[in-house]
């Protein structure tokens, strides 16, 4: 008997930063409320990601282990920011927020550069994040919340690249095969 196939957990990873990340910006550009973010950070973005890395970790995929623990631990640290904001438990400034993201611009930077090698639409999906994290560290930092809007913009596609990913796998159990594309860098 042969072994029982499993389940790609890069689908619902994608699902939950593409869907999590598509709900920030909503956010950003004033069409939705902070109160279903969090939630949706906190299990969605969050606890849904850091499931997808676990069982990643398990199927030996190191890039989609590290990825989406990395972002599944974003999203809840992100939550457990504003939830502190919301309720005065630290004073937590936006720089501080600034300073968050710059260090994770760091990492989605590393995890760039080995996004490059694998399909063209993951490249544009780091590529994106990364633009949006310097937009997002610039906008913080120096206090230019116009930078937020361009930021959510560019996020937004970002996001919709990440769904897009995820249509390819699942659709593609079903035999309907989306192009992706060569990684930027493939060889």
């Amino acid at each position: 008997m042969g072994e029982k196939a499993l389940g790609n957990p890069a689908v619902v990873g994608l699902a939950g930063f593409g869907g999590t990340t598509l709900l920030l910006q909503f956010h950003n550009l004033g069409w939705c409320g902070a109160g279903a973010l969090l939630w949706c950070a906190l299990f969605f973005g969050g606890l849904m990601q850091l499931i997808a890395g676990m069982k990643e970790f398990a199927t030996g995929n190191n890039f989609g282990f590290a990825v989406f623990s990395t972002y599944g631990a974003f999203w809840m640290a992100i939550a457990g920011i504003y939830l502190g904001i919301h309720f005065n438990i630290m004073n937590i400034t936006t720089a501080d927020v600034g300073w968050f993201l710059v260090a994770f611009t760091f990492i989605t930077f590393i995890y760039m550069i080995g996004s490059f090698r694998i399909s063209w639409v993951l490249s544009f999906v780091f590529f994106t994040l990364f633009l949006g994290f310097i937009l997002l560290d610039i906008s913080h930092i120096a206090g230019l919340a116009a930078l937020t809007t361009v930021a959510a913009v560019d996020l937004i596609l970002c996001a919709l690249a990440a769904l897009y990913i995820m249509a390819e796998i699942v659709l593609g159990q079903f035999g309907w095969k989306l192009p992706v594309g060569r990684g930027w860098l493939a060889k």
